[in-house]
């Protein structure tokens, strides 16, 4: 559902992303590692379309549409989400309000999603304004369940998040993405995975998101090239043990 070719992105005169190649499909999770400043965030804000990020090169295409120099608001119809890790404030939006809008004019209960991440209390105050971390966190999902995107991307969601609600934000990005699944019969988790069409991109520096949402892949991204696709608690395990620069020389047979 995803395919990414050859794609370099620009972003104030310099090249921060070079030669991306990333397939995910339908049903699939995959996770991005990388040190800050390596551009993970700015891979997801050129997915989402956000114009300062200039493609320079190669393609994005989604569902079998170029997205490549779509504006954000036809990815978002397209079926494309974002959590962000340090979105807005917006004064004289309530938060009730925000998550209307992101449902596009479908019938939602609005009281009943609020109810899943714990934020009824919230929906009467502007967003974002004077919430922490772990509040942001669940005001984003709400805006997602709203939305209910076929592709997601998650910057950090663990970013900001105490351990009381890790588990919250967890669980409800696996039932975002239908990975709810892993603690049900064998026969049922089957059906699951032949079911599963959610797709997301979850970028990580703790790994902690790994022990709620199973993800099918891991990326590594070090200084705005992606060096490899495998397992991700692999991944995981060998940044902690060497680092992410003997990680990539490892992972890509570079002397």
């Amino acid at each position: 559902m995803l395919i990414i070719e050859d794609l370099q992105v620009e972003l104030a005169g310099k090249i921060i992303l070079k030669h991306i190649d990333l397939e995910i499909k339908a049903g699939e999770t995959h996770t991005l590692f990388g040190p800050n400043g390596s551009g993970k965030t700015s891979l997801l804000m050129t997915i989402m379309g956000y114009p300062q990020y200039k493609v320079v090169g190669g393609k994005i295409v989604f569902k079998g549409v170029d997205i490549t120099h779509s504006p954000i608001n036809e990815r978002a119809r397209l079926g494309i989400g974002m959590s962000y890790q340090r979105p807005p404030t917006i004064h004289g939006l309530k938060t009730r309000q925000m998550v209307e809008i992101c449902a596009s004019n479908r019938e939602i209960d609005v009281e009943n999603l609020a109810r899943r991440v714990n934020f009824q209390n919230f929906l009467e105050r502007d967003v974002n304004a004077g919430f922490s971390g772990g509040e942001i966190k669940r005001s984003e999902l709400l805006q997602l369940m709203a939305q209910n995107p076929d592709f997601m991307l998650f910057d950090e969601p663990e970013s900001g998040v105490d351990m009381e609600n890790i588990a919250l934000v967890g669980n409800t990005i696996a039932r975002l993405l239908q990975k709810d699944c892993e603690s049900t019969p064998e026969k049922s988790r089957m059906q699951m995975k032949r079911e599963r069409t959610k797709m997301g991109l979850i970028i990580t520096h703790t790994g902690y998101i790994l022990d709620y949402v199973p993800a099918d892949k891991g990326q590594v991204l070090y200084n705005g090239v992606l060096s490899c696709s495998t397992n991700p608690r692999e991944i995981l395990k060998c940044i902690e043990e060497v680092g992410y620069e003997e990680c990539v020389r490892c992972t890509t047979g570079r002397p």
